[in-house]
């Protein structure tokens, strides 16, 4: 209900006291509107109609809405979640990301996903805060806070307090198993409905690489994530990490991380787990680091194929190896000695050599730094995997760069605020399954315009998502397609440009501001300016 209506008739009464000439009328017969007359009776039972119709509106916003929270089912709470991130009925791939994918991902790992009536930060709810905390460009709580605070004066539930205690505490419980397996689970459902055109020569593309974070010098941080050798106190710890991306969607399949040093730390060790998850038919692109004997071997044996660029420590002389033409050679890889980390069983059941087809590459556009590159494949098949076809794809692999770019700068992973590994792995994973979230848009409005995902900005997608985070939470089923389908078609419209051939300088134009670099921990530091 409105406020009371005391204030506007006062004003109406003071204003009407004054004047010696009926009132002007509310609206011009012209417009075919009833003409309201200037009495004072007439103006109340219009005022009295409006806030009828006003409450009514308000009422049928909390039914719809209300099912944050108890007597609703969980199956109710879930869809209300999901409506703020453009699922709903009649929408493009309206079928991923559904109610039963989160209640089973929250019951698989032991916590349930239904609120309780009296409760202010629900499950879902937390989650709702926690994924716009990470999708707006402010990403502190506080700011996750107010938006909870207006979403439960517009529902008439109990408001929370502005201190971010309640909030922290909640976010805390949610389950990590259960962020991960939405993440992973909407990226897999994402590359399952690619189409042919998202196909090269018939077969899925998946990209792998790596990439560090920084975390917060905290004492359980910088014992989970040492820094670097003689940098304790003086640098941040470091996170290493390896993510599996689609290249027709550009979602996030599968991640790992660990510590930036120590045994089975690489970016190769972290990895073997990731690669578990490919399927056969798959060919997976990776840059030089991977291209390893029991990387390729490994991936022949789950019927993946690989195309990475040659290892520095590879043969570089194409007079070697048996030639198929100029600047084509085929290889053969013997298989080195069994490595620390790999099982004699396992090892012996790999083969003993490997062929590997090796392809000469010249960079002939101007402003590139590499000139000449080998791309080493396991593609044999010469006549479906052409010469040019294999270099076209490898060129490719820099979408993977672009991905990494906007996890790290656009949704802030590059350098994780939380001051424990435990709330790590929560601003991790959720940060994962906001990302996919974003990249489900694009794939929705590249659907809607008949193009492909990633012609859609990521910029314009996380914008799109972020502008009607809470509206959609508010509105009615028939208002969530209507403005959800409006707003698909506007972000169809906000296109990445053609620009092939693109170069830059790899220099910065805006210096570093003029401040020493801190040399020593910095209560020794702080120690020093109090003497």
């Amino acid at each position: 209900m409105l406020g009371s209506p005391t204030p506007l008739l006062a004003l109406y009464c003071s204003e009407g006291a004054q004047r010696t000439s009926p009132a002007t009328p509310f609206f011009c017969p012209s417009a075919g509107v009833p003409r309201f007359c200037a009495g004072l009776e007439t103006f109340l039972a219009y005022y009295v109609l409006m806030e009828a119709f006003l409450a009514a509106l308000a009422i049928c916003a909390r039914e719809t809405s209300m099912a944050f929270y108890a007597p609703h089912s969980s199956v109710q709470q879930a869809e209300a979640f999901r409506a703020a991130f453009l699922q709903t009925d009649g929408l493009p791939l309206d079928d991923l990301f559904t109610a039963a994918d989160i209640g089973t991902a929250f019951d698989d790992a032991g916590s349930a996903c239904y609120g309780s009536a009296t409760a202010i930060f629900t499950p879902l709810l937390t989650l709702w805060a926690f994924l716009g905390q990470l999708l707006h460009t402010d990403h502190s709580c506080r700011a996750a806070v107010l938006r909870v605070l207006v979403l439960c004066a517009a529902l008439s539930r109990p408001m929370p307090a502005t201190d971010t205690a309640a909030y922290c505490r909640a976010r805390a419980r949610l389950p990590s198993a259960a962020l991960r397996r939405l993440a992973t689970q909407l990226g897999q459902q994402l590359q399952e409905r690619v189409g042919p055109d998202g196909l090269w020569c018939d077969r899925p593309i998946k990209m792998i690489d790596g990439s560090t974070s920084t975390v917060p010098d905290s004492a359980a941080n910088q014992q989970a994530f040492p820094p670097r050798r003689g940098r304790r106190g003086l640098s941040y710890p470091l996170l290493r990490w390896v993510v599996l991306l689609s290249l027709a969607t550009a979602g996030v399949l599968d991640f790992n991380y660990g510590p930036y040093q120590g045994k089975q730390t690489s970016e190769l060790a972290l990895a073997r787990p990731v690669l578990d998850g490919l399927q056969t038919g798959d060919v997976l692109l990776a840059d030089r680091f991977f291209c390893t004997w029991f990387t390729f071997a490994r991936c022949l044996q789950r019927g993946v194929d690989v195309v990475a660029r040659l290892h520095a420590s590879r043969q570089q002389d194409f007079r070697v190896g048996c030639r198929y033409g100029a600047g084509e050679r085929l290889m053969f890889w013997n298989r080195p000695a069994c490595p620390a980390w790999l099982d004699e069983e396992t090892y012996e059941s790999l083969p003993r050599y490997l062929e590997v087809r090796e392809l000469l590459v010249h960079v002939v556009q101007p402003g590139r730094r590499t000139r000449r590159l080998i791309v080493a494949t396991t593609l044999l098949d010469r006549n479906r995997y052409s010469h040019e076809a294999v270099a076209t794809l490898y060129e490719a692999r820099w979408q993977v760069e672009l991905d990494i770019r906007s996890l790290k700068t656009h949704l802030g992973l590059g350098e994780l605020r939380c001051q424990s590994p435990a709330m790590l792995a929560k601003e991790i994973w959720g940060g994962l399954l906001a990302y996919n979230l974003v990249r489900k848009v694009g794939c929705q409005a590249a659907w809607l315009q008949g193009l492909r995902p990633r012609e859609i900005s990521f910029t314009a997608a996380k914008q799109a998502l972020c502008a009607g985070l809470q509206e959609r939470v508010l509105s009615s089923p028939p208002e969530r397609l209507r403005v959800g389908a409006m707003l698909l078609e506007r972000l169809g419209q906000e296109r990445v440009g053609n620009r092939p051939g693109r170069v830059e300088p790899r220099a910065v134009k805006r210096g570093p501001k003029a401040y020493p670099r801190l040399r020593q921990p910095r209560a020794r530091a702080r120690a020093r300016l109090q003497r």
